[in-house]
């Protein structure tokens, strides 16, 4: 754990088990590491990136929480990604054109340990190059994918998860919702 930390905090990527698919991960505050990770994917820069957070105190230091967020967060069986207007304290680069950010609070618990010695917010993005199949496991990843990292955990890497993604709904202040993934 220390070393992916150290790799973080350089501004390094790391590949990743979350708690839906293996994801391509840097320090969300370092805008230099975020623009490596859009390099890697050979993403477009106007798609938006969603970030991972291990507390609700995190999540509220990034944005107003909407009283529906927490209920939806709460009733959620299956990992569910919030899209928030106005966040805090995040790089432009990493909101979508509206100046929303996708905010996922963690509960697996390799993401929760990882997020608070970091102390910071997560990228998290599909470990794959756009376009492509997200990785369920890690052999899904391709060997180009995995050497173009700065390092790749060891944890979880026989594990197939059970989800291809999250949910993800936006939220505005006013507690109205729309589905954007299921």
């Amino acid at each position: 754990m220390e070393h992916i930390i150290e790799v973080l905090k350089s501004g390094g990527t790391i590949l990743y088990p979350t708690d839906t698919i293996w994801g391509i991960g840097c320090d969300a505050t370092n805008i230099e590491a975020v623009n490596k990770i859009f390099d890697i994917k050979k993403r477009e820069k106007n798609k938006s990136m969603i970030i991972l957070v291990e507390s609700e105190k995190r999540l509220q230091d990034l944005v107003d929480v909407p009283e529906m967020a927490w209920e939806i967060i709460d009733l959620s069986e299956k990992p569910v990604t919030m899209v928030y207007e106005n966040p805090k304290g995040l790089p432009k680069e990493l909101l979508a054109e509206d100046g929303s950010i996708g905010i996922r609070l963690v509960k697996n618990d390799f993401c929760k340990k990882l997020i608070t010695k970091l102390n910071k917010p997560l990228v998290s993005t599909s470990a794959n190059f756009s376009g492509e199949k997200s990785p369920l496991k890690f052999s899904d990843i391709s060997e180009e994918m995995i050497n173009l990292v700065d390092y790749a955990v060891e944890e979880d890497r026989e594990k197939v998860s059970k989800y291809s993604g999250s949910s993800v709904i936006k939220i505005w202040s006013d507690n109205r919702i729309k589905v954007l993934r299921e």
